[in-house]
This record gives structure tokens, C-alpha cells and sequence, in this order.
């Protein structure tokens, strides 16, 4: 199990936003990705998941390891937790719920619906996911939205055992969740150049 990227543009609204963006990541391994507001952070983070074509480049990893976690959290508002939790847990094809309850201190909130939970609980009941999903990579988008010091150290451990496991983890987060194998990827130098950008523009004017 790898993620491997190499030389990778990935575009927002048709522009290029980054370019050149290469690394690996094997199991228990784990990334941070940093960079100013709008640097593209999310638009790498979703263009790994498959969920838009990349520009350039190449993206080596099987699509069958990989669980994403954006900011929002894909709840269906008028099930319980465990309900929730049961439905990705079908669409996964694991039998993870009740670790996943656990480990996110959700086990008193079961049956409770995810419409009625605070902000903070629906975070958790989205983190919840990635568990249930029982997949080897998680890309995580600002995971920590919304949680208290405690939850940001429950969801730290929950990272660390992920790890631990063989699991590994690349994540859009400012803050510093204490792991002590996770390294840093700035993407300041992966910005693209007003010539790339100029370069898009007359592509996409040639075929209009």
C-alpha cells in the first residue's frame, strides 16, 4: 500500500493552482499538508480522492485504499449515529461500528439523531467514518473543525492507532496533532506561476 505523486497539477474553477507537486506515502507514514488559505490544499486533497481529474502528472494509488473526510461531514441528519454509522459501514463492507462508537466517545449519543448533535458531535460522528470504512489511507481536510482540545486528542489517538496499524494518513491541518512519525509538506513552492496560469487560459481559449 503507497501513495505515490509525482510531478501532479491540480486545477480549481479551470485555473492551476499547484504544479509540481510530488511525494510518497507508505504505511504508517503521515503528512501534513500546509500552505496559505486558497494555496489548494483541498483541490489536492480532492483530486487524490478521484473526485476531480488531475492536470498533469502522475497519481499512483488503488482507488480501493483510499477514505476521504472533507468538510462536510456526509451525515444523513434524520438517522441515529449508529444508523449513520451502519450505512457507511453497508457501503464499505466492514463490521466496524461499534470500534468506531468507541473510539470516538460516541457510545452514549447511539441513538441520537445526527440532525440533533452539536456541531463538535457531528465532527466526531464524521471522523467516525473513516474508521468504519476500514480503508488504509485517510485524506483529512481540516479534520479538527470544530473540536475541543479533548476531541482533537481523542481524534489524535484514533490517527496514532491508524498508524500503528499499517495504516497511513495525509491531512490539510494547522494544528499540531503530536504525532511523532507525521511530516510537513509546505506548498508555497508548489504555487502556480502567472505563466502556468497564462498557459491554462490559452488552452482553454483555443477551444471556445
Amino acid at each position: 500500500m503507497e501513495l505515490l505523486v509525482k510531478d501532479l497539477a491540480v486545477q480549481r474553477g479551470g485555473l492551476t493552482v499547484l504544479e509540481g507537486v510530488s511525494f510518497s506515502l507508505a504505511a504508517g507514514q503521515a503528512l501534513v499538508l500546509r500552505g496559505a488559505n486558497g494555496i489548494g490544499k483541498t483541490t489536492l486533497l480532492r483530486t487524490i480522492a478521484g473526485l476531480q481529474p488531475k492536470a498533469a502528472g502522475e497519481l499512483n494509488v488503488p482507488p480501493e485504499t483510499l477514505a476521504y473526510a472533507s468538510h462536510a461531514d456526509g451525515l444523513k441528519a434524520t438517522l441515529s449515529v449508529q444508523e449513520n454509522l451502519r450505512f457507511w459501514a453497508s457501503v464499505y463492507g466492514t463490521d466496524l461500528v461499534e470500534d468506531a462508537l468507541q473510539a470516538m466517545n460516541l457510545t452514549a449519543l447511539r441513538n441520537r439523531w445526527a440532525g440533533s448533535l452539536s456541531a463538535g458531535q457531528k465532527r466526531r460522528l464524521g471522523l467516525a467514518r473513516l474508521m468504519v470504512s476500514g480503508r488504509a489511507i485517510w485524506l483529512l481536510d481540516e479534520p479538527t473543525v470544530s473540536l475541543d482540545a479533548a476531541s482533537v486528542a481523542l481524534f489524535a489517538g484514533v490517527v496514532q492507532g491508524h498508524l500503528a496499524q499499517g495504516g497511513a494518513a495525509l491531512m490539510a491541518t494547522h494544528i499540531d496533532l503530536g504525532l511523532a512519525q507525521a511530516e510537513t509538506l509546505d506548498l508555497t513552492p508548489y504555487r502556480a506561476t502567472a505563466a502556468t496560469i497564462r498557459r491554462t487560459d490559452a488552452f482553454q481559449e483555443a477551444f471556445l
